[in-house]
């Protein structure tokens, strides 16, 4: 009986410190969805404000020529593909979601891609799916770190262009939909071709002053370019970090439910087994007082010698 309520001692502590872990885990999540998702917020309205002044540059005569040498190599190359995904575990279906959805978009498309991968775990289902890797990239673990990864991924890509290597660039990452959902998307980001200048060129101007280009048209538009560039990169890897978080909070909140659960059984058991043990004694206790109460004596027991 000791060892058995031992036992079950044992398990119900290392159950009540995973609980604990799974907690501080809750909450990490928690803050960290809070700094990607303002992050976002923040980048929304210069997003928008780098859209519109591509969309002033791009009805400029001429202004197609002006973006010529991110389209020359338009039909040359195969596709790259920039997959973001996490360095961590404990995010349920999260790397599965996007490998997925990356894998089949691929596979519909003419050529081998090159793909460069945004974390461990997804690079791994990447792999195992047979597509051709290019690169790894770690995750940031901060809105601070991503800065540095997006000008890694903008020069590694750019130099696979230059050499003719790939002619065109899509991002695939998951995007929140909501406090604890989020979905697969994919972003065609490079080249800035026809109908990507028509697209911003249609873009409505949101007062009634008529907007104007002011000094060089040239640096003008390949300055905006290079931020329609950044942002949308800064974009999908904030969007991507926040999906990861949403996703790990589920895990977590899921993992707490359960471990509630396996503890509320494992407390059930021990009682139930100190409770069996208890009576046993009692059980013994009251033999002991009937047998004396009946003047019987335990056997084996002498009789005191008569004098």
């Amino acid at each position: 009986m000791s060892q058995t309520t031992a036992s079950l001692r044992r398990t119900i502590e290392s159950a009540g410190k995973l609980q604990s872990v799974v907690g501080a885990m809750k909450a990490l999540a928690a803050s960290s969805i809070g700094q990607y998702e303002q992050s976002v917020r923040a980048l929304a309205d210069y997003y928008r404000t780098v859209q519109l002044g591509l969309a002033v540059c791009l009805r400029e005569p001429g202004a197609a020529a002006l973006v010529t040498g991110e389209t020359r190599r338009t039909d040359a190359g195969a596709i790259g593909a920039v997959v973001f995904g996490s360095d961590q575990g404990l995010v349920g279906q999260f790397n599965d979601v996007v490998a997925d959805h990356a894998v089949e978009a691929l596979r519909g498309l003419a050529g081998a891609p090159w793909i460069w991968a945004v974390g461990e775990r997804v690079h791994a289902r990447l792999q195992d799916a047979g597509l051709p890797l290019a690169g790894l990239f770690s995750v940031p673990n901060s809105v601070r770190g991503i800065t540095p990864l997006v000008g890694r991924i903008l020069v590694e890509s750019e130099g696979r262009r230059n050499r003719g290597e790939i002619g065109e660039l899509r991002l695939f990452y998951n995007r929140p939909v909501s406090a604890a959902a989020y979905e697969p998307v994919t972003q065609r980001l490079l080249p800035l071709d026809e109908t990507w200048r028509r697209e911003h060129a249609e873009r409505a101007w949101p007062t009634t002053n008529l907007p104007e280009v002011l000094g060089s048209d040239v640096e003008t538009i390949r300055a905006l370019v290079r931020e329609y560039l950044f942002v949308s990169l800064f974009k999908a890897c904030a969007e991507s970090l926040a999906s990861e978080n949403v996703s790990r909070l589920a895990a977590m909140q899921r993992a707490d439910k359960n471990i509630g659960e396996l503890l509320e059984d494992l407390n059930g058991r021990f009682h139930r087994v100190r409770q069996s043990g208890i009576d046993e004694e009692l059980f013994d206790v009251i033999a002991g007082f009937e047998a004396l109460a009946s003047g019987r004596e335990p056997s084996g027991a002498k009789k005191p010698a008569r004098r």
